[in-house]
């Protein structure tokens, strides 16, 4: 039998289940190299860090469960900072539940969600913005998300943090200086100086604010919904993106009462496409509804694409959903439908839009087209990306110090203007590093998956 451990040694299947090539059981803590003794049946001195081994894999009876590849990290040269030890076994998720009961009767407990991420964590093996792009670089939904992760993994954002916190601390410590000499007369080239330095602070904050929830779609991927008054094609189109046929599609005006929401590929990029209910006036309260949700739709979506029949003259429920899209601040594609047949709408009332002809049975392609020039346009950008609501909230209310800041620097109360200045550094520093809310790590590790 196994001695009884500490349970500060902790394990988990680190690969998906199911069937594969190989599966990956993970052990960290001080226990570790112990429980991988136990395990293989080898002496703690046969492990050299970082050196894969063959080895035979036992369970408590000593009965033989696998024979696989078995790897020791040596603290602090591992993922969580601590000891960990990995085996490698052959794929499925028999051999991997066998390995991992193993671990646990050699004295480990099973990991937490995120328990691995959070260790990296707290013996300062990441920071907290290096933590969220490893929880998101798992489901990006594009190239370029996962490109952009990859940079927060190197550090990117702790460096802009970094950064701003010590143009801040530069111009508290002329605050402090101020204060301490208050009885003398501050010089108004300093003042403005520090004004000028502040507000230039703040814009670049506002611009990476904007930046960030302009192309929040390329981590959490876009959304698209398909508007217009019924029997335009907004189905068709659908079914024909996703080569088979998921939404009804009939001559009776209003079939779709509903959204309808499935995800597909537009270049490098999974979006979700939303096909709404036609908006008209609605002949039932069922109908109502869809109405409502399709006009609430073009408030949330990221991209619009207005279909128009081409083959009918334009109508009092064409010019309502024009309407529509005069009140709405985003990338808007008017689609020119059933181009195959005759032309009869009045196409310069969508010149504004440049719109796009197409046809849901024979060629849409011209909308792909224009849908990956928008999305790959998000791409271009340079400016730095914060990738999750926390930290785009953490640099509002960095800015909001800041702009807080500015009116006592002017009327020369220091005192104030210092705590703001205070209050900015804080906030913008919990990007990186909020050791002062367990709760907050608690629920941001929570959302990780088991094993990471």
């Amino acid at each position: 039998m196994y001695q009884e451990m500490t349970k500060n040694t902790i394990t988990a299947t680190a690969t998906s289940g199911g069937s594969s090539s190989i599966s990956i059981v993970r052990v960290s803590g001080e226990n570790a190299l112990d429980i991988a003794s136990k395990i293989t049946n080898k002496t703690i001195d046969s492990f050299t860090p970082r050196e894969a081994i063959l080895s035979s894999l036992y369970d408590k009876e000593n009965s033989l469960i696998d024979r696989g590849i078995v790897i020791y990290f040596k603290s602090p040269n591992s993922y969580t900072g601590e000891d960990v030890v990995e085996f490698q076994c052959h794929g499925g998720d028999l051999i991997a539940s066998e390995i991992l009961s193993a671990t646990i009767e050699a004295g480990a407990r099973l990991a937490e969600p995120g328990e691995f991420t959070r260790r990296a964590f707290l013996n300062g093996k990441i920071d907290m913005s290096e933590a969220e792009a490893i929880a998101k670089l798992i489901e990006a939904k594009s190239v370029d998300a996962a490109r952009i992760l990859a940079k927060q993994l190197k550090g990117e954002v702790g460096i802009f943090v970094n950064n701003i916190r010590e143009k801040i601390l530069h111009a508290l410590a002329y605050s402090e200086v101020m204060i301490d000499y208050a009885e003398e007369d501050i010089p108004d080239d300093i003042i403005e100086s520090l004004k000028t330095k502040l507000q230039n602070l703040k814009n670049i904050l506002t611009k990476t604010i904007q930046s960030s929830e302009r192309r929040k779609g390329l981590i959490e991927g876009f959304s698209i919904a398909f508007i217009g008054k019924p029997n335009v094609g907004k189905s068709s189109l659908l079914n024909a993106l996703l080569s088979y046929d998921r939404a009804i599609v009939s001559d009776i005006a209003g079939t779709t009462r509903d959204t309808i929401e499935e995800r597909i590929r537009i270049g490098s990029h999974i979006v979700r496409v939303i096909d709404t209910a036609g908006i008209r006036e609605a002949k039932d309260k069922i109908e109502e509804i869809g109405v409502a949700r399709s006009i609430d739709t073009l408030k949330s979506a990221d991209i619009i694409v207005a279909l128009f029949d081409i083959s009918q003259e334009l109508d009092n429920e064409d010019k309502k959903i024009l309407k529509h899209l005069e009140n709405i601040d985003k990338n808007i594609i008017v689609a020119l439908n059933k181009s195959d047949l005759k032309h009869k709408i009045d196409i310069s009332a969508f010149e504004k839009y440049n719109p796009v002809k197409i046809s849901t049975k024979d060629d849409f392609e011209p909308l792909i087209e224009r849908l990956k020039d928008i999305l790959d346009s998000y791409s271009t950008e340079e400016d730095l990306m914060l990738i999750s609501q926390r930290q785009i909230d953490a640099v509002k209310e960095c800015a909001s110090e800041i702009e807080l800041s500015i009116t006592p620097l002017e009327d020369g109360e220091l005192e104030f203007f210092s705590y703001h200045l205070k209050e900015a550094a804080e906030k913008i520093g919990k990007i990186t590093n909020p050791y002062d809310n367990e709760e907050m790590l608690d629920r941001m590790f929570g959302e990780f998956c088991l094993g990471k």
